[in-house]
Parts: C-alpha cells; sequence; structure tokens
C-alpha cells in the first residue's frame, strides 16, 4: 500500500518541500500465531455478560481457514448491504469454539456443517474491544477434520476510508453518484465480512456480488458469470482466487467504464474511473503493462491471474492498494492528462503503479507471518520502484532521487521515539502506526545497500529464490537473509536457473565478497539483523593521519541523553573514495574502532559514496574543511548525490553538536555554482526550516536575512529558467520548484512574470494553456488577492483533472488570507466540494503557512475526534497532521500546549508514536535554537546579508 497522499516518496519530498518552500477469555486452546501462551488467565466478558472463551488479541491457531464462499449485496441507495460467508476450516486441534474477527457487523445466523451432515447452530458472543466473535458449537470440533460454517449478517456502508466504504463523485452536470469500494488493509476486512483477518491464515476466495444493472461489480479475479435473479438485480459469480490473506481481497460495485490492453506475458490489463473521466487512463493502462512485463521477466516467476485491474477510486485515503488483481488507487495517483499533468506527476504516477505491481510478487505471493514484519512488504516494494522504473522508463531519471528516501526516514529515524524496522505490534492502531518512514523508505534503504553489498546479481538471485521458495506462504524477516545467503548452492527449486544466470558459474562469487573482507564468512542474517532489531542508524566518525584512516561508529541520535546510544553496534559496509581515486572502495566496519589504511596520502576522503548506505559521516579534524574547499573550487569533482549527501550530513552533525553551524553554512555558499536537482533541493531543505523556526517566533529581522540570503544563493539558476515545458524530468521538476520559491518569496522578476501569465488565465477563464511545470508558481501568486483566490477556487470546482485540483488547491493554502484559510480546511472536512481525503494535506499546508499554523493547529485540536473516526487512530494520516503542524514550533509555551493536548486524550491519542515524534521534535527545535540563533546572525553579518 502506498500510505502517502501523493503517493511516492519521491512526490512528497519535492512537492512537499516546494510547499516548504512556499508557504513560508478462559484460555481452552492453543495460543495465536506467533504469540507465547500465558500462564496467567485473563477472563473476558461477552456483550451479553457470558464468559468470552478466548482472551487474547490475536486468533487462535485452533482452526484454519481453507476456503470462503462469500456473497455480498450493497444497496448503494439506502447505504447498507447484507451478505453471507460459508468458511471451510481445519481444525489443527479440538476445540469447542471458533473464534474470528468481525466489526460492527449484525450477525443474525450462524451455523456449522461437517461432511455431508446436517447443519448444528452456532451461539455467537461477541467482544467488541478485540474485534471478535467466538462462535460455540454443542459439539466438539474434532482434529483434522473440514468443517463449514455459514453465516449471515448485514451493516452499513462504512463512512470512512476503510472495509466496505461509500464514495462519491459529481458528474459535470451536478449530479452526485455514489459507488461502493473497499480497502482492507490491514485490519478492515472485517468490517465486510466475519473473516480470520490475520495475514498468516491464507485462503482462497469465491466471490459473489448482487448490483443493479446500471452498476458493474469488480474483484480480485474474472467475471465467470452474471445471473438475472428479478427485480431489476444481478449476482455476478468471480473465478475462485489463489490462496491469500484476507487483506488482499477487493470488491467494487461502481458506474465505472475501462480501457484495456494485452500484457506482453498475456494478462489482460484493464484501467477503471469514473466515465467522464476515462480518457486520462491510457498512460497508466501503458505504464501498468510495461511493469507488469518487467517484473515477470525480472522475478522469474509468472504473474499467476488472468488479469490486472487497476481502478482510480474517489475517495481514496493512502496513494494507492495492492489488492491481488485489482489494485485501487487514488485518482491523482493514476489518471494522467498530459495537457496539465506536470513532471513530477508523471514520474509519481509511474512510480505508484510500479509500487502496487512489486506487491502483486512481494507482499500478495510472499506474505509477512505478522506486521511486525510489514517491512517486507512495503520496504521491497518501495525499493522496487526504482529498480523497475530506472529499466522500465529511463527518461525518468528516477535513480537520481533515491536517497531522498534515506533522508525522510532518517528524519523520524534520528528521534528515540522510533522503532526498529521489524518492531512487536498487536492492536490495530500500532499496526496502522506501522505504515511509515521506517517501514516503506528504510526498508528500501537497508536493501540497496545490501544489494550494493552483494551486488546486483547475487542480490537478483537471492531475492528470487525467497520467492520461489515461499509462494504462496507467510515469512519472517530470517527467511529473506537465509534466502541471500551462499546464493550459489542449488536447491530444487534453483535447478537449471542459477547456472543460466551465469553469475555462479565463474566463481563471481568470491571477487563480490572479497572486496569486502579476506576470508570471513559471509553472514548476510547477523550482519541484516543489526539493521532491522535495532532502531536508529550509525554516525561513522572519520580521522585521517597520513595514509591511516581511524574509523569509530555510535547511534545518532537527536536529544539530550547521549546514554541511550551507547549499546549499538551495526555492520556496516563502508565505501569510500579519495582524492587519488575515484575507484569505489568498500570496508566493513563490524566493531566499534577500526583502522584502515591508504595507499597514499590524500587531499580529501568521502565516504559513503552516492548515499548507497544508511548512515551519515563526520569528517574529524580538517576533514570537513577539505570538502567544503573541495566543493568551492569543483563541485563536480563529486557526484550530484555525494553532493547532496554532504549537505544533509552537515545539518544533521549541527543538531548533535558535532558540526559547528558555521561550517554547515559554510558549505552551502557553494550552491550559487549548483545547478542539479537533488544537491539544490537538499539546500533549500536544510535552509528553510531555519526561517520557518523564526517565522513562529515572529523574529522577521534575522528571518528576512535568511531568506535574503537563500534567494541570492540561487538567483543566477532562477534567473536561467524558462517559463515552459522543455527539459528532461529533472530540469523540469527543478524548474517548478524553484519558481515556486522564488515567487512566494517575492523575487519580484519571478513575481512580475507569474502575475502578467495569471491575469492572461484569469481573462480567458481559464481557458489558456499554461506550462504545466509553472502553474504552481502561477496559482500562488494569484491567490494573493481576494479576487484571485475565488477565480481559483470556481476552476477547483469545475475541473476534471486531478493535477489542475491538486495544484489549485496547495496554491489556495499559500494565501495569506486568514479566513480563507480557515474556511479551505473547513470545506474540507465537510467533503462537499473538496475532498476529506485531501483533509490531512491541507491542514499541514496551512499550517506552514505563517498566516495560518495559529488556525491549523486550533483546527487540529477542535476537530481530533472527528479526524480520529474517519481516517483512524494509527493511520498516516493522522500521523502527517499531528507532526506537520506541530514540527516547526520552538517554544517551550507551545511544547506544554501540544504536550498538555495530547496527554488529556488518554486513548483517543496520548499514546501515538506520532504525538511522542511532535514533542521530541519540539524539544529538538528548543534545544537548536537556543544553541544556534546567535551563530545564525554572526554568520549572516559576517558575510554582509
Amino acid at each position: 500500500m502506498q500510505s502517502r497522499l501523493r503517493g511516492t516518496s519521491l512526490r512528497r519530498h519535492l512537492l512537499a518541500a516546494a510547499l516548504l518552500v512556499a508557504l513560508t477469555a478462559q484460555c481452552s486452546a492453543s495460543a495465536g500465531q506467533g504469540e507465547e501462551s500465558s500462564s496467567e488467565t485473563i477472563s473476558l466478558l461477552a456483550t451479553n455478560g457470558q464468559p468470552f472463551p478466548w482472551n487474547k488479541m490475536r486468533l487462535p491457531s485452533s482452526v484454519s481457514p481453507l476456503h470462503y464462499d462469500l456473497l455480498i449485496h450493497p444497496n448503494l441507495t439506502t447505504l447498507d448491504f447484507t451478505g453471507s460467508v460459508k468458511i471451510t476450516v481445519e481444525v489443527k486441534e479440538d476445540t469447542g469454539f471458533v473464534v474470528l474477527h468481525s466489526k460492527h457487523l449484525q450477525i443474525s445466523k450462524a451455523v456449522i456443517q461437517q461432511g455431508g451432515g446436517g447443519t448444528s447452530p452456532l451461539q455467537v458472543l461477541e467482544y467488541p474491544a478485540y474485534e471478535q466473535v467466538a462462535l460455540l458449537s454443542a459439539t466438539p470440533l474434532v482434529t483434522n477434520r473440514l468443517y463449514v460454517i455459514s453465516i449471515e449478517y448485514a451493516a452499513n456502508l462504512s463512512e470512512s476510508f476503510h472495509g466496505f466504504y461509500k464514495s462519491t463523485y459529481r458528474t459535470q452536470e451536478g449530479e452526485v453518484r455514489v459507488l461502493a469500494s473497499t480497502q482492507f488493509e490491514p485490519t478492515a476486512a472485517r468490517l465486510a465480512f466475519p473473516c480470520f483477518d490475520e495475514p498468516a491464515f491464507k485462503a482462497n476466495f469465491s466471490i459473489k456480488i448482487r448490483r443493479e444493472a446500471k452498476h458493474i461489480a469488480l474483484s480480485n479475479m474474472p467475471l465467470v458469470k452474471s445471473e438475472a435473479l428479478g427485480g431489476g438485480l444481478l449476482e455476478d459469480h468471480f473465478d475462485m482466487s489463489v490462496k491469500m490473506s484476507t487483506y488482499l481481497v477487493a470488491f467494487i460495485v461502481s458506474d465505472f467504464v475501462s480501457v484495456s490492453k494485452m500484457s506482453d506475458n498475456g494478462v489482460k490489463i484493464s484501467v477503471y474511473a469514473v466515465p467522464e473521466k476515462i480518457d486520462q487512463a491510457h498512460f497508466a493502462l501503458e505504464a501498468a503493462a510495461k511493469l507488469l512485463d518487467f517484473y515477470e521477466d525480472y522475478f522469474k516467476i509468472p504473474y499467476p491471474l488472468p488479469k490486472q485491474d487497476l481502478a482510480a477510486i474517489p475517495d481514496f485515503q493512502s496513494g494507492a492498494m495492492e489488492n491481488w488483481g485489482l489494485t485501487t488507487y487514488r485518482e491523482s495517483a493514476l489518471l494522467f492528462n498530459p495537457k496539465t499533468s506536470s513532471a513530477s506527476e508523471k514520474l509519481g504516477i509511474t512510480m505508484i503503479i510500479a509500487h502496487e505491481l512489486a506487491h502483486q510478487w512481494f507482499g500478495n505471493l510472499v506474505t509477512m507471518e505478522w506486521w511486525n514484519d510489514l517491512w517486507l512488504n512495503e520496504g521491497f516494494a518501495k525499493f522496487m520502484e526504482y529498480v523497475s522504473v530506472n529499466i522500465t522508463n529511463p527518461e525518468l531519471q528516477v535513480e537520481d532521487y533515491f536517497l531522498g528516501q534515506c533522508f525522510n526516514a532518517m528524519e523520524v529515524d534520528a528521534l528515540s521515539s522510533s522503532h526498529p524496522i521489524s518492531t512487536p505490534v498487536q492492536n490495530p492502531a500500532q499496526i496502522q502506526e506501522m505504515f511509515d518512514d521506517v517501514s516503506y523508505e528504510k526498508g528500501a534503504c537497508i536493501l540497496n545497500m545490501l544489494r550494493d553489498f552483494l551486488t546486483a546479481d547475487a542480490f537478483k538471485i537471492g531475492i528470487i529464490r525467497y520467492l520461489r521458495r515461499y509462494s504462496y506462504e507467510n515469512t519472517r524477516n530470517e527467511h529473506l537473509w537465509e534466502s541471500l545467503t551462499n546464493i550459489c548452492q542449488s536447491d530444487d527449486l534453483d535447478e537449471g536457473r542459477l547456472q543460466g544466470d551465469g553469475f555462479c558459474a565463474g566463481n563471481q562469487q568470491l571477487s563480490a565478497t572479497a572486496k569486502w573482507y579476506m576470508h570471513d564468512e559471509l553472514d548476510v542474517k547477523t550482519m541484516m539483523n543489526t539493521w532491522t532489531l535495532q532502531q536508529g542508524f550509525p554516525l561513522i566518525s572519520v580521522s585521517v593521519r597520513g595514509r591511516e584512516v581511524r574509523l569509530s561508529q555510535e547511534r545518532y541520535l537527536k536529544g539530550s541523553d547521549p546514554s541511550q546510544s551507547s549499546q549499538y553496534l551495526w555492520h556496516v559496509p563502508l565505501t569510500y573514495i579519495t582524492s587519488n581515486s575515484n575507484t569505489v572502495h568498500r570496508f566493513l566496519l563490524k566493531t566499534k574502532n577500526d583502522v584502515l589504511f591508504l595507499p597514499e596520502e590524500v587531499e580529501w576522503i568521502k565516504f559513503n559514496v552516492g548515499m548507497n548506505g544508511y548512515y551519515i559521516v563526520h569528517y574529524e579534524g580538517e576533514g570537513w574543511d577539505a570538502l567544503i574547499n573541495l566543493l568551492q573550487k569543483n563541485h563536480t569533482a563529486l557526484s550530484s548525490n555525494d553532493r547532496a549527501s554532504l549537505l544533509n550530513n552537515a545539518f544533521q552533525l549541527v543538531s548533535i553538536g558535532k558540526l559547528p553551524l558555521d561550517k554547515a553554512l559554510d558549505l552551502t555558499l557553494y550552491l550559487k555554482h549548483e545547478t542539479e536537482i537533488m544537491p539544490v533541493t537538499q539546500g533549500l531543505s536544510e535552509l528553510i526550516p531555519l526561517y520557518k523556526l523564526m517565522e513562529k517566533r515572529d523574529m522577521s529581522d534575522v528571518e528576512n536575512k535568511m531568506k535574503g540570503y537563500i534567494v541570492q544563493l540561487f538567483r543566477e539558476l532562477i534567473d536561467r529558467q524558462t517559463w515552459s515545458d522543455e527539459g528532461s524530468v529533472s530540469q523540469r521538476m527543478l524548474r517548478s520548484y524553484l519558481l515556486m520559491f522564488a515567487c512566494v518569496r517575492g523575487y519580484q522578476p519571478c513575481v512580475d512574470k507569474a502575475e502578467r501569465l495569471f491575469q492572461e488565465w484569469k481573462e480567458s477563464n481559464g481557458n489558456l494553456s499554461l506550462p504545466s511545470d509553472v502553474v504552481l508558481a502561477v496559482y500562488s501568486v494569484g491567490a494573493q488577492t481576494p479576487e484571485g483566490w475565488d477565480f481559483l477556487f470556481e476552476q477547483y470546482r469545475r475541473s476534471l483533472f486531478s493535477a489542475v485540483k491538486s495544484q489549485i488547491k496547495s496554491a489556495l493554502t499559500i494565501s495569506r488570507m486568514p479566513h480563507k484559510l480557515q474556511w479551505i480546511m473547513e470545506q474540507s472536512l465537510q467533503g462537499d466540494t473538496m475532498k476529506t481525503q485531501d483533509l490531512p494535506y491541507v491542514v499541514v499546508y496551512v499550517s506552514k503557512n505563517p498566516a495560518g499554523h495559529k488556525h491549523a493547529w486550533e483546527f487540529l485540536k477542535t476537530n481530533w475526534h472527528t479526524l480520529v473516526k474517519k481516517f483512524d487512530l494509527g493511520s498516516h494520516s493522522i500521523a502527517h497532521m499531528v507532526t506537520g503542524v506541530t514540527n516547526q514550533y520552538s517554544t517551550r509555551e507551545m511544547l506544554e500546549e501540544v504536550r498538555g493536548f495530547f496527554e488529556a486524550l488518554e486513548e483517543s491519542g496520548s499514546q501515538l508514536r506520532c504525538v511522542q515524534q511532535a514533542v521530541e521534535s519540539i524539544e529538538e527545535n528548543i534545544r537548536w535554537m537556543d544553541k544556534n540563533l546567535d551563530k545564525v546572525k554572526g554568520w549572516l553579518q559576517r558575510n554582509h546579508l
């Protein structure tokens, strides 16, 4: 699942950064899967007062499902549905009851049948706190026998974005149309049908859906037949699914239409959307066909279903969802119009499709055993976005942006409230919280580091082995590491393949690993456990004395308690280049301290080449001075990613007192010569937060000097930008970013041009075609007047194009008119004209606006319980609002206000990890400002600013 509103983290990194710039029971059965039995007995009571026979959040393993026969009948007028399910189960251990999941379902009947015998009634007990029902049998269920449990039930369509939920859209004529769609990951299948709603309980599904003739029904598998039932109803029967987890089940009842094509490997690919937008589906169709063929060839495992549907849902909380055979997306994550969509939107849509199709193997075919190892799904899918798109769409230059993933992850991983990639979780809110930057971005970054360590060929062989070994099964961390160890020793699943790849035939593994160490046995599991079972990441300190390079490692941790990091140790695959050699040299650091020897003395040394490693580096002594001098004299001596990583590392080191702020600011002086997108955007990402902290402290003098310094730094580059859609994807994205920054910072040549274009566009009643890469800057300038703002909102209301709506929505939040900012948040909450799915990002955008940050915080507090009900307590949407609204505060007064509000919520939010992150971030901002504010003033004065 893409847990981002805008889809990929790349798009968040670039677009959000642009906006940052701009916005200024008694246990009588065995314990659950992976859960230890406890000698402690806790009695739970069902809703009717009877004892509930199970007392754990995880289901017992005494009964396992084999097959679901599911019938669903939604009524899109009364907004409810009825259902019946027949679950064939196998009894693993004698028991008198079956426990499964059910939430907000009114069960009217439950019976059980064994073999060809008659049915017996089951007593239904409910325990809502665990979202469980117990079905009590009058006679014991016997080990190794199969039974069929039949349940009839009814429920309302969900008003949130999960379960079987209502979605609406408005036609151009103003008619509101209703559809129903599903979002089950992670724990919401239980809102649509009673089930064993844990990923390890895989089963086959046969689904039937009743609908009116004016609608169509879609599900994971192809339609087999439709039967007329009378009364205008049809019943669609779908083919039986492959063996899969409940969270991957999907069905939609709608008036969607589609476009289709066959992939080269014979899979029917279709894109579904509302009728008025189907002409925007062709880009996604072509991208999906190309990517699905790529994955089949890369993994050497055929896609196991006859079709792959991609559906654009008008209301959708996350970016997209990988339901097997029926992937679902936000409209903005799937629909593309070449005339209105920008380069970043083209890249983002391609990446999102790549992510969801990668899941058809990583996640669907092979699934993590429990949500503690979610990263095995999400980290891999995030990583494969880059591997696949780099090959299928080389013109998108996607490899340029990977390090941005690692910077994003490090932001949260540097706090003590972070968590290991693999973390114990039990309840639904904890599970939801796992869909974060650590599971996605850090997961992808350590996989990239491992591929660099093993070589791309060896890594590919290992992951193919992993997928083959565990197809249709569930896995844990160690299964992946075992598959990546001794890759040239074939097992039964490898025969005829490894030798064919040619990698192992020439004993290349020896040379591939010898570059790291001489005679040590390659122990992937031990190495990677240091990256997945402990939180945080290492800071490598480098001290050069002649030919001797002294190395040490410690945990990088923001905060005032260094003792928290003392016990951490990683196996770090270091890479480095020097002034004398641009060949990448390698050294595996497995101890706290070590020494390597260079063949000769060097002027400078740069570690973590290309930012392929998930660690940061401090150069002691004169190390930083040498690198700063290099960049000022000849910055292209280092790659653009190396330059971006130096900028990132320097400011990270300032935060923990390892590097003086003056040095980090001196480093930024070279940026006046920079032209590449990643160093430019990273430089802005480091400098902008400095004045954003000041904005909320009313320090206009030093704040304006810092803003002036940044504009001056990039003025020549800004002046060279054309107001067009010309150039490569990277050049176009950089143009959009820079012009947005310059216009909203008040750089007059930019403002004048944008005002002129906005006026022309307004006079054409919005019909003039503006270059898509500059419209955000034009709209943002236009939104500064009441007339311009109102005109933009009317264009938003009328537009059928997601890209246009997204650009206008962003511009509207940049207005300096507080009443407009308040109104747009309220409109998003209401969800009529502006979709509620966009509310979290509207609130955060408003919070970055100096005219809106107080309103955003008040809005969050006032509407907290409504927001939690709509988006779910542990969701990424809630976390994004909590951290986004608060992370630029830097006063003790706001720290106490934020802490006090969340502490008072108790069970409604005080325990959330995002709340801990918010508090830590404010504490860090206070420390940073106390220590560095005077240094900023002094440096700006010394540089005549």
